[in-house]
């Protein structure tokens, strides 16, 4: 086998922009090169990165025994201390609420602080008469970090006020009448403290994409297309989502199907002037000759027409995708030697390479494995990927210290979340501990 085969080239998934590498400065605890000096503890200069991560760090201390901050560096068997088992010569206890946490704004900590930002912008404090619901500003993640309210963005800032003199209200159908990005990232915080009912976002963002999709289309097109997505796609993907299963590929597909079927029908009732009760298979023929295979997609809204008798005379057969090996099998087999005996990539994407690599495991599944999933025993560790487990005798160690150390980024109110490979959302807020 050619241990390094044509197409396969190294790559690193650290993430991040790259170190320095000026020699100003070199923080006492990772050794790196930085401009950026946070602090000077007993072990020496601090760099930014190593003082974030310190100071947002919490777990049972080794010296004293209690469960505080650990801002002190490893011991001699490798555990975090905390300040004053370290010598650390800072009181790290917010001026304010009294919690042991890194100060962000003066003495404050970030909850203090980010409570006064939002206290500038929904309106004052909760204590003052006319002020917002207290619950709005228990809803943004308060451990992290902070941002004064003059860096928010002008539409953020707007939002907010507007939840604060309640003009919008604190409702799943107030806040949809505000699209975009921010709102969708203030409705999953808000969920994920329970202020609001929890609620498929994709399937929520479908619903808003549909009425803007049909709005403005002439009633003989606008007609069928509401009754194939009411009855065929609204009530499938609704069907899933009350079940809590994954609904981003349905949407996906049920979007290329619409906009394919709406693209049609325009064409037909302006080339021809005929509906998609009057088609004949000329038409559906002369469509699927003079454009690219996506027109297929309409396949799905004519087998609906067949079903509900709209239109029983024409038929679109389904297409079979050309596929050709994307990979050759050297290069499947250096890139699994890499990714077991290298250290180019990450630890998590190594075990998730290699379960695509070996087991030919989708990534969207890989991504939901939960770490009771592993069954690491003495001498013998088994991963359950299907009915029965499987044995992966050649990356046992990369599997069992991925599924040891737990996420690296989980929500605050659910520090042991089992996941196995965390996904990144606008709920899902690290809480590093040791």
């Amino acid at each position: 086998m050619d241990p390094k085969p044509v197409g396969l080239s190294p790559r690193s998934t650290q993430r991040g922009p790259p170190r320095l590498t000026s020699d100003s400065h070199t923080c006492a605890r990772c050794g790196r090169y930085t401009t950026r000096l946070q602090a000077t503890w007993p072990e020496g200069q601090i760099c930014f990165t190593c003082w974030f991560d310190a100071i947002h760090t919490r777990g049972t201390c080794p010296g004293c025994g209690q469960e505080r901050l650990l801002p002190g560096p490893p011991n001699a068997s490798g555990s975090l201390v905390c300040g004053p088992c370290a010598g650390i010569p800072y009181d790290f206890h917010c001026g304010r609420c009294g919690d042991e946490a890194g100060h962000h704004c003066g003495k404050l900590c970030a909850r203090c602080a980010l409570r006064d930002d939002l206290d500038d912008l929904v309106g004052g404090a909760p204590s003052e008469p006319g002020s917002p619901p207290s619950s709005l500003r228990s809803a943004p993640p308060l451990d992290q970090s902070r941002s004064s309210s003059g860096s928010v963005p002008p539409k953020v800032q707007a939002l907010l006020r507007g939840l604060g003199d309640r003009t919008i209200p604190l409702t799943h159908d107030g806040l949809d009448a505000v699209p975009g990005k921010p709102t969708e990232h203030l409705c999953a915080l808000l969920q994920h403290h329970g202020l609001l009912a929890p609620r498929d976002p994709y399937l929520a963002r479908f619903e808003h994409w549909i009425t803007a999709k049909l709005d403005g289309l002439p009633d003989e097109v606008r007609q069928p297309i509401q009754h194939f997505v009411t009855w065929h796609h609204l009530r499938r993907i609704r069907a899933k989502a009350a079940a809590s299963t994954p609904t981003h590929g349905p949407v996906h597909s049920a979007k290329q199907e619409i906009t394919e079927t709406v693209k049609f029908l325009v064409w037909l009732h302006e080339t021809h002037q005929r509906t998609a009760a009057t088609c004949t298979q000329p038409d559906i023929d002369e469509w699927l000759a003079t454009g690219p295979t996506t027109r297929t997609a309409i396949r799905t809204f004519f087998v609906v027409a067949r079903r509900t008798r709209l239109n029983t005379k024409v038929a679109v057969q389904h297409r079979s995708a050309r596929t050709s090996p994307s990979l050759t099998q050297d290069q499947r087999l250096a890139l699994i030697h890499a990714l077991l005996t290298g250290s180019s990539e990450s630890l998590p994407y190594q075990v998730a390479g290699t379960l695509l690599l070996l087991y030919a495991q989708p990534l969207v599944k890989v991504v939901t494995l939960q770490v009771d999933v592993v069954d690491d025993q003495p001498g013998e560790m088994s991963i359950q990927l299907g009915q029965r487990p499987t044995y992966p005798n050649h990356s046992p160690n990369s599997c069992a210290t991925t599924s040891s150390s737990g996420p690296t980024s989980a929500p605050p109110q659910d520090p042991t979340a089992p996941g196995s490979f965390p996904a990144p959302s606008p709920d899902d807020i690290s809480t590093p501990t040791a």
